[in-house]
């Protein structure tokens, strides 16, 4: 039976610390400044042999209204009624504190099981801290240190008497863990023979992975609200203030059946603005997640379309070989909506000429309006994305393509394209072989890419065509 664990605390304890020790990998950022993490995090952790999902919250303060601190505290609330028990960290060198008691107090409220965590009371600095403790009413603190790992023992008998307590037992109907993780790496494989079959078909070797979306754009483009509105639900803290996201948050979500692990990602800026170290360990993290994707939609503010920074991130996207959406946000803002849609097709046509026909889709997040045209678009560029077609198809096509535009001569010489064949997916990938492949000009090899995604419909899927001197390697 597995369990939830809530990790609860002020500002700047060490949660996100724990959490990534939990997890066994830097998921969450970690930096000096309180504050870091806004929106709950979740992830699979592992104690000894216990093994269980861990959420990282934002750090406590007191908040009314609508203030950004009382949006942060709604998604520990939310936390809190996921979980079976919370980890309630206090700062052991800095003792307890009156937003401690506060929240102390508000936990006991709650009516949530609680282990309290002393962290940092490693040495004689945490001794004061850790006998302070004991007066926040939740019995023997566990002294810890999140970030040298000292404690983990005494951590882990504490789950085990919660979990007794509980009358959980985490061996039962226990189910093997899946390794969600999904990474492409990109290399120049050996040409596959040819099956015989002209069928094109999606070569997708993991089925039972969820689907990696990145959702990504500059700051205060809607990105959060967009998860919001597919969840039904505040999963995300939202708000007229630019930058709320500040690290990558996994959200697992189901769409017809299909599973999809949605990456909501930080606000990317021009490199020239971007000068505080959170921000830029926000910017790597977003990185980061285009990395796992397999697709990503780009979203931008159709009332500021399609900036520079804009391209830069859609370049960024294409150059890791990811699929590609662009959801036009706030289309209900504009007077008019088509010529702000044509504004985009032409920069994009302009400015991203090797991928064309990105799908296109306007919407209001906030409202809903269009969003529901955005996962069928998705779904069908991963489809796309994983599509391979048959050596004996690709190579009728290649000898029409020569045949309607001859290949040009080269220094009185003829250039020869002898072969072609899908090397992978993920994205296509092709091989052509051919006599003096580094003499094959430019503006040829691109006639090929569009003929390619002119003919297999291929639009908005990054192909990449590799060139290769030798002849047809089966004969």
């Amino acid at each position: 039976m597995t369990f939830t664990v809530a990790i609860i605390g002020r500002p700047n304890v060490g949660k996100s610390t724990l959490f990534n020790r939990l997890v066994g990998k830097r998921l969450a950022l970690v930096d000096d400044t309180p504050g870091v993490t806004r929106d709950r995090r979740e992830g699979q952790g592992r104690l000894g042999h216990f093994q269980f999902t861990v959420i990282d919250t934002a750090g406590l303060e007191e908040g009314r209204g609508e203030e950004l601190s009382a949006r942060m505290r709604h998604q520990t609330e939310m936390a809190l009624k996921e979980a079976n028990f919370a980890l309630f960290m206090i700062d052991a060198r800095a003792g307890v504190t009156p937003l401690d008691k506060h929240f102390a107090a508000w936990l006991r409220k709650e009516k949530i099981p609680v282990i309290l965590l002393a962290n940092k009371a490693e040495g004689k600095a945490g001794e004061h801290g850790l006998y302070e403790s004991y007066a926040l009413g939740f019995g023997d603190p566990v002294p810890f240190s999140a970030e040298h790992g000292e404690g983990i023992s005494s951590l882990f008998d504490a789950f085990d008497d919660m979990l007794l307590n509980l009358g959980i037992d985490p061996d039962a109907d226990e189910q093997p863990q899946l390794d969600t993780k999904s990474i492409t790496i990109e290399a120049e494989a050996e040409p596959e023979q040819d099956s015989g079959d002209d069928v094109e078909t999606v070569d997708d070797n993991t089925p039972a992975l969820p689907l990696q979306l990145a959702i990504v754009g500059r700051p205060n483009a809607g990105k959060s609200t967009l998860i919001n509105q597919l969840l039904g639900e505040d999963r995300q803290i939202t708000g007229p203030e630019a930058g709320l996201t500040r690290d990558s948050i996994a959200v697992p979500y189901q769409y017809k059946g299909r599973e999809i692990r949605m990456f909501d990602t930080a606000g990317m800026r021009r490199k020239s603005k971007v000068v505080s170290k959170l921000e830029k360990l926000s910017v790597a993290d977003t990185i980061r997640a285009l990395n796992f994707a397999e697709v990503v939609v780009l979203m931008i503010d159709a009332l500021d379309p399609l900036e520079k920074q804009d391209l830069t991130i859609a370049s960024l996207v294409i150059q890791e070989g990811r699929g590609l959406v662009i959801a036009v946000n706030k289309i209900d803002l504009v007077e008019d909506r088509q010529a702000t849609l044509n504004e985009i097709d032409y920069k994009l046509e302009r400015t991203l000429p090797q991928v064309k026909g990105i799908p296109i889709i306007p919407m209001s997040a906030l409202s809903g309006k269009g969003v529901d045209k955005l996962m069928p678009a998705v779904l069908k560029t991963y489809d796309l994305w994983n599509m391979r077609i048959s050596t004996s198809k690709m190579n009728r096509w290649l000898s029409e393509t020569l045949e309607y535009h001859a290949l040009p001569t080269v220094k009185g010489r003829r250039l020869k394209l002898r072969y072609i064949t899908q090397v992978k997916t993920r994205p296509p990938t092709f091989t052509v072989f051919m006599n003096r492949p580094s003499e094959l000009p430019k503006s040829y090899k691109r006639y090929l890419v569009n003929e390619l995604r002119r003919d297999f419909d291929l639009p908005g899927i990054p192909i990449r065509l590799l060139l290769r001197k030798g002849d047809n390697p089966y004969d």
